[in-house]
């Protein structure tokens, strides 16, 4: 290299350098980051379609697309009681483009299905979307009509099947409860999601689920199937007719089942507070909102905060059930 070319060379890197300390380079970079959201994200649904999940992940991704200008793609990911939907978000890029939908099965499943790790800390929460009981529902050809006749029934009918959405969900959980309360011998015969346990349940396949009340509500108001018990601590505004277990004399047998919004950990702060915010203000459009009351779902909304320690505390509760229910994968 020449002299003079070498000098130019030297005044050119020191400009350079002079250039990105001063942040003149860096321009762009700061620029994609306050253009988020650029193209389509995506929310994982870790059970299969007909379940409150995928119907919770469709109306805020309905609202979300209007609001962000950008398509919500609900994309459900089935299969091991949920848990390679929430692992395949749990290893996302972390840039705000893909959203786990979940409920507290992300809590419940990695004590059940013995994972090494807890979803509620390899996760960062989001938003609280909604809450809602989980449903004791029986078909209507057996005949049963309170609590009382269906536990008179199993001991006359041992080893009755009870659905659910899946293995570690919190309807597993519920399930194996009643039936240690009880003392009935009754197996359990989880699906993929709610969807497709209630088709089972409307034939008659199945007598017995513990489902959430959106995938039932169709058919519990068509007759086919009868709601016997809801589990949480006090009757859902859109459920009133239907007693809790504790009414049914099964004190502190109450499960609240709760639905939120989770991202990778490490996605910037400033897309969660984003997200955060639109998903408040989806929870107050009103056709979400007479949606989410048709499906039995009460919104909740607040703080990234709030849900995440809601969902550590239970992942705390759902290990010591696991334990004391001796609840197991088969």
């Amino acid at each position: 290299m020449r002299k003079i070319e070498r000098r130019t060379f030297i005044k050119n890197a020191a400009a350079a350098a002079t250039a990105i300390g001063s942040g003149v380079l860096a321009a762009p970079c700061a620029h994609a980051q306050e253009a988020w959201p650029s193209h389509p994200i995506k929310f994982i649904v870790p059970l299969a379609p007909g379940g409150a999940i995928d119907f919770i992940a469709r109306q805020v991704g309905e609202v979300l697309s209007r609001t962000l200008g950008h398509q919500i793609v609900v994309e459900n990911r089935t299969g091991a009681g949920g848990t390679i939907g929430m692992d395949m978000a749990m290893k996302s890029p972390p840039d705000g483009y893909t959203v786990l939908i979940t409920n507290d099965n992300a809590a419940s499943a990695p004590h059940i299905m013995g994972l090494s790790y807890d979803y509620t800390k390899e996760l960062a929460p989001v938003a609280y979307l909604g809450r809602q009981s989980q449903i004791m529902a029986v078909h209507s050809s057996i005949g049963v009509n309170s609590v009382k006749e269906l536990v008179d029934y199993v001991k006359a009918n041992p080893g009755l099947g009870y659905a659910t959405s899946g293995v570690g969900s919190n309807q597993h959980v519920v399930g194996a409860w009643f039936a240690k309360e009880t003392g009935l011998k009754m197996d359990h015969v989880p699906y993929r999601g709610a969807g497709q346990a209630i088709n089972d349940l409307i034939a008659a396949h199945v007598k017995l689920a513990f489902l959430g009340p959106t995938a039932l509500m169709p058919h519990h108001k068509a007759g086919t199937i009868k709601l016997l018990a809801q589990s949480a601590s006090k009757r859902a505004p859109t459920l009133q007719e239907v007693p809790t277990l504790e009414e049914a004399g099964y004190r502190g047998l109450v499960l609240d089942a709760w639905y939120a919004a989770f991202v990778p950990k490490g996605t910037p702060p400033a897309i969660v507070a984003r997200l955060n915010k639109e998903m408040n203000d989806s929870l107050k459009d009103p056709k979400l909102l007479s949606n989410f009351t048709t499906g039995a779902v009460e919104p909740i909304g607040g703080t990234p905060e709030e849900i995440g320690k809601l969902a550590q505390a239970d992942s705390v509760k759902y290990a010591r059930l696991v334990k004391e229910l001796n609840i197991k994968t088969n």
